[in-house]
């Protein structure tokens, strides 16, 4: 999800201040910014695969961003997406995260469904990129936005969220208390000034 998101904001229809999608993000990013996580299949991917936006593919996952509308005019194809359904087991632990990986960090002491924790770490990986100059974000692309997503450990989890790098505060809509530290972004780019 932090990896399509990254995509959709680094694509021209985004980039270009006279692209196709360029109004709508900046109105957005000028605002309270606001994920939302559906899941599709069969006919229902298909509807909502022929509605604007970016797919990205990552193994046998696919995911869709869709440029940002008011919540009261998604299109009918995206509201009657399913909300529930998102739960994933992961067979085995994720491996070791190698030195430079930018990391979204989440929030090991607040249980939050796998659509919730999609939400905030695509929230995470904008935030990042909204810090980053030109040449970080240039090179990012250049690395294909590698990330990792991790639990923080519990003992490090105050330390990040005071310092100093993009935290996501949820808005509370749903699963958490307004204002929650949910995922801090940890790119090594956001630790020296931006180029």
């Amino acid at each position: 999800a932090a990896r399509a998101v990254l995509w959709f904001l680094d694509d021209p229809r985004v980039t270009d201040p006279d692209g196709e999608w360029a109004g709508a993000v900046r109105a957005w990013t000028d605002g309270r910014i606001r994920k939302v996580v559906r899941r599709a299949r069969g006919a229902g991917w298909e509807r909502a695969s022929a509605l604007p936006g970016i797919t990205i593919t990552q193994g046998s996952a696919e995911i869709r961003v869709y440029p940002p509308v008011p919540v009261d005019e998604w299109p009918p194809d995206l509201a009657r997406l399913q909300v529930a359904g998102t739960e994933l087991e992961d067979p085995e632990p994720p491996p070791a995260v190698q030195e430079g990986t930018p990391v979204l960090w989440v929030n090991p002491g607040l249980p939050m469904t796998a659509g919730k924790a999609m939400a905030q770490v695509g929230h995470a990986a904008q935030l990042a990129w909204m810090r980053l100059g030109a040449k970080d974000r240039s090179d990012w692309r250049d690395r294909d936005f590698n990330l990792a997503v991790r639990p923080a450990p519990a003992e490090r989890w105050p330390d990040l969220v005071s310092s100093g790098l993009p935290v996501v505060q949820d808005g509370g809509f749903t699963e958490v208390a307004p204002g929650s530290c949910t995922v801090v972004a940890d790119l090594p780019a956001l630790h020296s000034p931006a180029r």
